[in-house]
């Protein structure tokens, strides 16, 4: 082997092990509860969304290997920062039912779940009749208030 590309591959593997060692969070909250929604959606969410979603999320092996630890944590933070499901009655009825119709649009458009998660994660992909129950709960206007208007926020929330 080359000398040079021998201390390339002796660096590589060095800045990997030594890169294991830098902390990541993965935490999981105390709080824990369910959307308002018919069993059969709730068991779709918790199926399909909730890894990202909610303060429920499995850490697989690789979700403890730098890189992919970090990238995993980041997935997650910003899915629960989005939309946490553990914490959906800490949303006004007016942001819940925004957040229905964001993740009825997210799924329709093929948007979620997103095209990396998939081929890890077949169980998320929906079956027409799933999508059927997913609209039903999710669809614009299913729960709001008179003279809201669509995308709405409450001041202050955050998407």
């Amino acid at each position: 082997m080359n000398p040079r590309l021998k201390k390339v591959v002796i660096g590589v593997v060095v800045l990997g092990l030594v890169i294991q060692f830098i902390p990541t969070v993965r935490s999981n909250p105390e709080q824990r509860e369910t959307p308002d929604a018919p069993p059969e959606v709730v068991t779709l969410l918790q199926r399909a969304c909730y890894e990202c979603h909610s303060n429920e999320t499995t850490w697989p092996w690789y979700t403890k290997v730098a890189p992919l630890s970090w990238l995993a944590a980041d997935d997650v933070s910003g899915g629960r920062k989005h939309l946490n499901f553990s914490e959906w009655s800490k949303y006004s009825a007016k942001k819940q039912a925004h957040k229905k119709e964001e993740c009825w649009e997210e799924i329709e458009s093929g948007e979620m779940p997103l095209w990396f998660y998939m081929p890890l994660h077949p169980e998320a992909k929906f079956t027409p009749e799933e999508m059927e129950l997913l609209h039903a709960w999710g669809k614009p206007g299913g729960n709001r208030d008179e003279g809201d208007e669509a995308g709405e926020h409450d001041e202050g929330d955050e998407d």
